[in-house]
């Protein structure tokens, strides 16, 4: 037994760090440690010097080399379900996007109001919500926003409205579903929350939120854009059928896509975790694509489609789990807990709206990913204080709420917003960051104000 070995040295060193125990480097003191850790990952990643990958696993090397975590802790410390839904999900949209149906639902959409503006405006945004509430939000905006700047040329009017909505639809359709934002995939697979349970707690608030969105951009921008019959014209001429470069692909895709999303909502009685069915369904559509293929042409294609996965956003998650399982096991976040507990005197309808709204503040202006992974230990720990892990499932709600729709209000509150405004500044469309936030964090608070009702007359 370990407990009772006489050996010192590092045989009985191993056997501590197989028990879980840590020996601090110069004797440091752990917590401290681990928050400045913390912290400078933090500001390492929102500065934005550094790749935010490199940093994350700098971060993580940390925790393990300062003696905060010992390797075996730091390897249960990654949710590798996250991670295996991530790249299944990457793996299954980095081969469908080459079909172009997602060109041909853009083309589509402006042709079904016959070009007119201030409806395409509308109806992109719709079918950006409705991307992204299965998709991630950064390959939808990659997506969606070439066309929409098609559209917007051929009509001559001013692409910014357009890809200014389309931030806020991807941001607002991926909160709808356990996949559409990373955020709830790291909350979904944390707390065993189902495809079904976002589905029934989450869309139909966000089915609100976005209504008002789009009645707000058309009474900023739309009810005044005009369009000459030329411009419609040649917007009506556009032939969708061509967008589709491989019918063959687009239905193997389609099918594929719709029974991941089937066996998302019946993950539980096929007694399946969300990261496995992401995998299984990439590998299945990985086969479909490479059969009659020689070995040399599958090796191609595959390493092809591997190369379009986002393997610095993976490593960055890994490296992030190291990091918040470090501060967890210090203790920081238990502190933090009794605190927010005692400030809102133990009462779980205050608790949760505090949590919507300082989420939705710090995710305008730190990535929401950092921030949801460390908020998750905070709020388990909180489950004890309010009868147990069953009873605050709203709070669960509040966080994916205000961390999802938060990330709305500047222009590096989400991913989505970065990559959106790279592909415009590369069209010479410019996105400045305090004539965003102007817009946006008004607009975002407005969402917030529309979870706030929704929370305390659901829940409370």
């Amino acid at each position: 037994m370990c407990a009772g070995s006489p050996i010192k040295g590092p045989g009985n060193r191993r056997c501590g760090e197989a028990m879980g125990e840590t020996s601090m480097l110069f004797g440091m003191n752990a917590l401290w440690v681990s928050t400045v850790v913390l912290v400078v990952t933090y500001v390492a990643v929102m500065v934005d010097r550094l790749n935010r990958a490199i940093v994350a696993l700098l971060g993580a090397g940390l925790m393990i080399v300062l003696g905060v975590l010992t390797q075996d802790a730091a390897i249960r410390g990654v949710d590798f379900n996250t991670i295996a839904l991530l790249t299944g999900m990457m793996l299954i949209v980095g081969i469908t996007r080459r079909c172009g149906v997602f060109q041909y639902v853009a083309i589509l959409s402006a042709q079904r109001v016959r070009a007119n503006p201030a409806a395409v405006l509308a109806l992109l945004s719709l079918v950006t919500a409705a991307f992204s509430a299965l998709l991630d939000n950064v390959t939808t905006v990659l997506l969606i926003v070439p066309v929409t700047l098609a559209v917007t040329r051929e009509l001559d009017v001013p692409p910014y409205p357009f890809l200014f909505a389309e931030i806020f639809a991807s941001n607002i359709g991926g909160t709808a579903t356990l996949i559409g934002d990373p955020p709830n995939i790291i909350i979904g697979s944390a707390v065993g929350l189902s495809f079904n349970d976002f589905i029934v707690h989450l869309t139909p608030v966000i089915i609100v939120v976005m209504v008002v969105q789009v009645l707000i951009t058309h009474a900023i921008w739309g009810r005044r854009m005009h369009a000459t019959p030329e411009d419609r014209r040649r917007v009506m001429a556009m032939v969708r059928r061509e967008a589709i470069v491989d019918v063959r692909l687009f239905k193997q895709s389609s099918t594929v896509l719709a029974g991941v999303v089937l066996a998302f909502v019946l993950a539980r009685w096929l007694g399946l975790e969300p990261g496995t069915i992401a995998m299984l369904g990439a590998a299945v559509l990985l086969l479909l694509d490479n059969l009659g293929r020689t070995p040399e042409q599958q090796s191609e294609e595959v390493h092809r489609t591997f190369t379009e996965v986002e393997w610095i956003t993976l490593f960055f998650f890994i490296g992030l789990f190291i990091v918040v399982a470090g501060v967890e096991r210090a203790g920081l976040l238990s502190i933090l807990a009794e605190r927010l507990v005692s400030a809102t005197g133990g009462d779980l309808a205050l608790t949760a709206l505090t949590i919507l709204w300082a989420a939705a503040v710090l995710s305008a202006v730190i990535d929401n990913i950092p921030f949801v992974a460390t908020m998750i230990p905070l709020i388990k720990s909180l489950a004890p204080a309010f009868g147990g892990a069953e009873q605050i499932g709203p709070l669960w709600w509040a966080l994916s709420l205000g961390a999802c729709l938060g990330g709305n209000g500047t222009l590096i509150g989400a991913s989505a917003n970065l990559t959106v405004a790279g592909l415009a500044e590369r069209q010479g469309v410019r996105f400045r960051f305090l004539t965003y936030t102007a817009y946006a964090f008004p607009m975002m608070l407005v969402s917030i104000a529309i979870c706030h009702v929704y929370i305390a007359w659901r829940y409370f």
